[in-house]
């Protein structure tokens, strides 16, 4: 009585039905997936490494002024010198581009998805276990099925990005849109507005500061799974990362480690001045 009965739910072997059926039925689909963000990720990443490294680093320090404050558009245009100080300017504009790419896609699927379940109770209740699943699985196991259906590189760690850092957003945009004030909305319902008018003109720009404290969340997510997605040949910081540990090199690995904190620190302090700028917008109109 003390040992578990021989009893086996073979769960996982048809998870991997399901994964073989998708791979051997929809490979024309997913090779329109990878030849679009392969070619977005190369023609975002060509258009970062054309532009010279210190008009990059004014932008920030511009973008670090305008969102924050001057003294932290200085300290995050450093930052970014000291990346390129690392030798590590190609990687790094690498990364940006797989995270952006990452990030834009995850958003053009997030935000509607969360307005659904905004408006749909039998959605929501669905989707809020596997949001559950997408962020506490363990990120490594989303690199076994993607490697089924695309070839090792970026495209991989982009879609297993996506599965990690969307259900912020997703959930963010949900709440933002259930918690706008009721007396706004009732308001702007006895004006006459649509369904769309109120959704477009009303909700969204209430719900504005608090999905984009989503957008701040799933951006630092996915810069943090530039390091996993190097296990299935992602290039960039991580692949270094990746390189140093292989190599025990403690000096190729701090620098490129420290390097994904800058981008860390300078991305989490802009999105987070867009958020407060727009919290003070909407309470300078109310």
């Amino acid at each position: 009585m003390k040992e578990f009965p021989d009893i086996r739910l073979p769960i996982g072997d048809g998870v991997e039905s399901f994964i073989d059926f998708l791979a051997a039925n929809f490979q024309a689909f997913f090779d329109f997936i990878f030849v679009l963000t392969s070619s977005s990720i190369k023609g975002l990443e060509s258009a970062l490494i054309a532009i010279p490294w210190w008009v990059l680093i004014i932008v920030v320090i511009l973008l670090g002024w305008y969102f924050t404050k001057l003294s932290s558009g200085i300290l995050f245009g450093f930052f970014m010198f000291l990346v390129g100080s690392f030798d590590l300017w190609p990687e790094t504009m690498t990364t940006i581009s797989i995270v952006l790419i990452s990030v834009i896609l995850s958003l053009a699927i997030g935000i509607p998805f969360g307005v659904l379940m905004a408006f749909n109770n039998i959605l929501s209740v669905v989707m809020r276990p596997i949001l559950d699943a997408m962020q506490t699985m363990p990120t490594f196991v989303y690199l076994i099925p993607v490697i089924f259906f695309f070839p090792l590189g970026n495209v991989p760690a982009v879609i297993a990005t996506i599965i990690y850092a969307m259900p912020p957003v997703m959930r963010l945009t949900e709440l933002a849109i259930r918690n706008v004030d009721k007396e706004v909305v009732e308001s702007a319902q006895s004006f006459g507005s649509s369904t769309m008018q109120m959704l477009t003109k009303v909700q969204l720009p209430q719900a504005l500061p608090t999905i984009m404290a989503g957008v701040n969340q799933t951006t630092m997510m996915a810069l943090a799974m530039a390091v996993v997605g190097s296990m299935v040949g992602a290039q960039g910081l991580g692949e270094r990362v990746l390189y140093a540990i292989n190599r025990i090199d403690i000096s190729l690995g701090f620098e490129a480690g420290i390097s994904i904190v800058f981008l860390a620190i300078i991305i989490d302090r802009i999105t987070g001045g867009i958020a407060d700028r727009l919290q003070k917008q909407r309470g300078n109109a109310a």
